[in-house]
């Protein structure tokens, strides 16, 4: 009996630790726009951010503390990363930035399509987004201009599922995800 092909996984990325976050509630939305066939691909959250230890380079080096070599086994298997992180203090998250320098030391990222959603309200977010391109270039990622994109949320129209009810925040995220399902079959 034939077996269809697995569904390219897209690996989502927070970058807050704050339970109830909005960044969080975006990741969760993708994941459950992708699990609703709305998209052909599988949406993985990464849920390790907090057992990262600080960033270390004397550590970078086989065997890996086993949190990071996780999180490089899980971009690894991902065809796309989808990225969605506040802006602290002008910048990203200390905690999401580890979590990048992490990465810089393999090759797990280069050549891989990357792409961000900004859920900030209107005129905010600029700066860790500036960070995040600054910090993929290092690592080689392949970022998906046109699946980056703003889609503020209103913390109202998360659910007690922890996902975003309104429509068009849903349809949105759908086109995000195909457009990183095409950039990983263009990849291949």
């Amino acid at each position: 009996m034939p077996t269809s092909p697995a569904l390219p996984v897209i690996l989502l990325l927070s970058g807050s630790l704050r339970a109830g976050s909005v960044n969080e509630a975006v990741l969760r939305t993708a994941e459950s726009v992708a699990a609703a066939g709305a998209v052909p691909v599988a949406a993985v959250r990464y849920e390790g951010l907090a057992d990262l230890p600080h960033f270390n380079p004397d550590q970078d080096t086989d065997p890996l503390p086993a949190p990071v070599a996780a999180l490089r086994g899980a971009i690894a298997g991902a065809a796309a990363l989808l990225v969605c992180a506040p802006e602290y203090a002008g910048t990203l998250p200390g905690s999401f930035k580890n979590l990048l320098d992490w990465t810089v030391g393999g090759t797990e990222i280069s050549d891989k399509p990357v792409a961000w959603v900004n859920a900030a309200a209107p005129g905010r977010g600029g700066g860790a987004e500036a960070t995040l391109r600054t910090v993929l270039g290092y690592t080689g990622a392949a970022v998906v201009d046109a699946a980056c994109v703003r889609i503020p949320v209103d913390r109202a129209t998360v659910g007690a599922d922890g996902a975003v009810s309104d429509p068009a925040v849903r349809a949105r995220l759908a086109e995000v995800l195909a457009l990183l399902a095409d950039a990983a079959r263009e990849a291949l």
